[in-house]
């Protein structure tokens, strides 16, 4: 048997040995934890009420999840559990910690499923740990009586006797209907078969749509290299430093450079853009958003 395996057997059987606490026992000691952070007390608690959290944790097993995560899980639940009790209330915590010890389990187990979350809702959390069972005593009681149910009509019954909606019932159904599927499986048996990543479409630019983006690039940059030409020197340059080098300069470098001010700068590219788009539109019949396809 491997070493953890061990460990998990000893640990069980050393929670099923732990001792059984009266009300007025587990009273003091929870009273203990809450007032005073009393972790001996809070020791004692937990460990008196782990063996109801093992036994909880064992029906869960058949989901395929190891059943040594489950305890751990279930020790999570039992921890909040004991956090949250108030024993004012005069509820013994065997019963308060049941519900606490349930969620962290159910929780678990459906974030283990499968890599998409399976459900968030209290509709879709019944519906996971129950629709199976429904599903057979529906079919069971339908075989019975000589009818033959389609799935359709098998989703409403279901829907009905947990009470939610028809909706969720086809989501899970096929959520459940299988584990996930690894896209690195190859499509068949043999050494050199495809894997299904292989199959899925390319969502990125396809040839023709490369091709016909560079041709109109292009055509796009010699326009406006054609109606650069009509701007003065110094229009040319601020354009040029402040648009279309690869690490644009600030207005306030340009204009210590020049002598000018940065809003002087500003305005003389408002006015060189303000030609390059009537030149463009002149130029080559397009509106003057021809700049903007061009990042300026």
């Amino acid at each position: 048997m491997p070493f953890d395996d061990v460990n998990a057997k000893k640990f069980r059987s050393q929670a099923m040995q732990a001792e059984i606490l009266d009300a007025e026992t587990e009273t003091r000691l929870a009273r203990a934890w809450r007032d005073n952070r009393d972790e001996q007390a809070l020791h004692r608690l937990i460990n008196a009420y782990m063996r109801l959290a093992i036994s909880m944790a064992s029906k869960f097993h058949r989901y395929g999840t190891s059943r040594q995560d489950l305890i751990q899980e279930a020790g999570v639940g039992l921890m909040k559990a004991a956090e949250k009790f108030d024993p004012d209330r005069g509820v013994r915590f065997s019963t308060y910690a049941q519900w606490w010890i349930k969620a962290a389990i159910q929780d678990y187990v459906m974030r283990s499923w499968s890599m998409v979350r399976t459900g968030s809702t209290s509709s879709q959390k019944a519906l996971f740990f129950n629709l199976k069972r429904v599903q057979a005593a529906l079919e069971r009681e339908a075989s019975a009586c000589g009818k033959d149910l389609d799935r359709h009509q098998i989703a409403e019954k279901i829907a009905q006797e947990i009470g939610v909606p028809m909706r969720d019932v086809e989501m899970m159904q096929g959520r459940l209907s299988g584990f996930d599927f690894s896209l690195n499986a190859q499509q068949s048996t043999d050494t050199e078969g495809r894997e299904w990543q292989d199959a899925l479409a390319d969502e990125g630019p396809q040839a023709e749509e490369i091709v016909t983006q560079a041709h109109d690039m292009g055509q796009l940059r010699n326009w406006l290299k054609e109606a650069m030409e009509d701007l003065n020197d110094r229009e040319r340059y601020i354009v040029n430093q402040r648009l279309l080098i690869e690490e644009p300069r600030t207005l306030g470098s340009i204009g210590e450079e020049l002598g000018l001010s940065k809003e002087r700068i500003r305005q003389v590219q408002a006015a060189a853009l303000g030609k390059l788009k009537k030149l463009l539109e002149r130029n080559t019949g397009r509106s003057a958003d021809i700049l903007v396809e061009m990042g300026m």
